[in-house]
């Protein structure tokens, strides 16, 4: 039996594919509600709303996007100062940061 902190195999462990799976759902939520955002600005456009209307939601949806960049580089940072850099995912400290850098 397989215990939480046991590695499946390249030293994931099950407490490991939890947070994955709970960052994924995260991720996911967040851009689910930005394309409802969305949705909402082009209709506000169609239906020719106020303009701090539109801004708004604009930004709400730039908002939810950027959450969401910042939860995956959040846990890609965490997955690589946890690990040795030996899975095929893992990415360097550098690569993490132009990753951060790129959602400001």
């Amino acid at each position: 039996m397989t215990t939480i902190d046991e590695p499946l195999g390249n030293g994931i462990t099950p407490a490991d594919l939890a947070v994955q799976s709970d960052i994924k759902r995260q991720v996911l939520n967040r851009l689910k509600r930005a394309r409802g955002q969305l949705d909402a600005v082009i209709e506000a456009v169609n239906a020719d709303s106020d303009c701090r209307n539109v801004v708004t939601q604009i930004a709400a949806v730039g908002s939810a996007i950027e959450r969401a960049g910042f939860v995956i580089v959040a846990s890609g940072m965490k997955h690589c100062m946890s690990t040795e850099g030996d899975t095929p995912d893992s990415h360097s400290i550098e690569e993490m940061e132009k990753l951060f850098m790129m959602l400001r």
